[in-house]
């Protein structure tokens, strides 16, 4: 009965209170356009819309969101061989070329009085964002809910804001409401088929870093990550989205150029090490990529790219909390990299959950007691445990 009131009495639109309005740019932008609105605003992704606006979609007809981008589908853009030669004009390339790999399958639009069920089940089909429309309190306020007219996507846009729902966000919800799935939270992991061992995105230590790049792309759909091994299959780190996405194009150079390992030490340090700055430089004039420094060293000084804005916005306590220049999203710059998240196969469902939302995280790497690694747990895995109980119970 409870699970049957928390599946009927709850709305998505109920999700979206306190979030602010979605951040978007144009299908008809481009990767130079995406780079710099990725660099001046907090998210960690922002939605493109296929209509004729200019970051902003509130004042328009027919606005469709058709996907998402972040730092990493920019950087492993600008990664590319043929990208490196050019930079310059890489930059110049329409998203809609970005968007070509990066599955539109990731986002949905859903109506407000969408049931939680139903925004389960759209993400337990692969979507990791929803696009809910959100009616302007200035229109509404003489509205009584219930009695409002849900909008069509071809209606008139001026009265509605959108919010932009994510996996964790439904997540983070259902958590409140943990104990309504007993026992299923407190059962161990390795009980619950939650546990991906098929799935794994992994490279060896001494590979070269520009190996992760195809497995990034399929980590970003998977909401998943890159595990970086050593020659016997342990696990000793990785090379993450959400280490990228703290970044910015200053890392293209060190991933075409340094193995897996130095990759993970030239981000690991708080500051790129200068031995492995300077081996960057060499190897890129070795490999007639000098068009590539650009990238590398972004202003007059020779600063890097990458961590100059960084420096310049962060303080020594920002530095010891996990928090970048983003405004305060987590960081995986400042962890090192005995600090990856992982569990144990006889870990609960519940403390998974917790070290994934505490830490900002979409996945858990699991791993056995000598640091073998052994699989991930995502939280699309983990909304597929609460939907077939709560299928179960409605």
């Amino acid at each position: 009965m409870a699970v049957a009131r928390l599946l009927s009495s709850n709305e998505v639109s109920d999700l979206c209170l306190g979030k602010p309005a979605i951040r978007s740019i144009c299908i008809g932008d481009t990767v130079a356009d995406a780079l710099s609105f990725l660099k001046r605003t907090p998210d960690t992704y922002v939605s493109v819309w296929n209509c004729n606006c200019h970051h902003s979609v509130n004042h328009h007809r027919d606005c469709v969101c058709i996907g998402k981008l972040c730092m990493v589908d920019v950087i492993c853009f600008l990664s590319k061989p043929d990208k490196l030669k050019a930079p310059s004009l890489a930059l110049q390339t329409p998203i809609a070329d970005l968007l070509v790999t990066n599955n539109s399958g990731l986002v949905r639009h859903l109506q407000p009085n969408a049931s939680l069920l139903e925004a389960i089940d759209a993400m337990y089909e692969g979507v990791q964002n929803l696009v809910i429309p959100i009616q302007n309190q200035s229109n509404s306020s003489s509205r009584k809910r219930g009695s409002e007219k849900t909008p069509s996507l071809d209606s008139n846009l001026d009265n509605y804001t959108y919010c932009w729902l994510s996996q964790e966000d439904v997540i983070r919800y259902l958590l409140n409401s943990i104990g309504l799935f007993s026992p299923a939270p407190s059962s161990p992991i390795n009980t619950l088929n939650v546990i991906d061992t098929q799935n794994l995105l992994a490279i060896y230590y001494d590979d070269p870093a520009s190996s992760a790049l195809d497995l990034l792309a399929v980590a970003l759909v998977n909401g998943s990550s890159v595990a970086i091994l050593d020659p016997q299959g342990k696990f000793v780190g990785e090379i993450s989205p959400v280490m990228l996405n703290s970044c910015d194009e200053g890392l293209v150079p060190p991933i075409a150029t340094l193995s897996a390992g130095d990759l993970m030490a030239y981000i690991d340090a708080g500051g790129p090490p200068e031995d492995l700055v300077q081996l960057v430089k060499e190897r890129l004039e070795e490999q007639n990529l000098g068009a590539a420094l650009e990238l590398l060293f972004g202003d007059e000084q020779g600063g890097l790219s990458s961590w100059s804005s960084f420096s310049s916005s962060s303080s020594d306590d920002d530095l010891s909390s996990g928090k970048n220049w983003k405004l305060g999203g987590y960081s995986a710059r400042v962890v090192r990299r005995s600090e990856a998240i992982v569990c144990y196969p006889w870990s609960s469902l519940l403390a998974v959950m917790i070290q994934a939302l505490a830490h900002r995280v979409s996945y858990v790497w699991v791993v056995e007691e000598d640091g073998t690694l052994t699989g991930i747990v995502t939280f699309e895995g983990m909304l597929k445990v609460f939907r077939e109980h709560l299928i179960s119970m409605s």
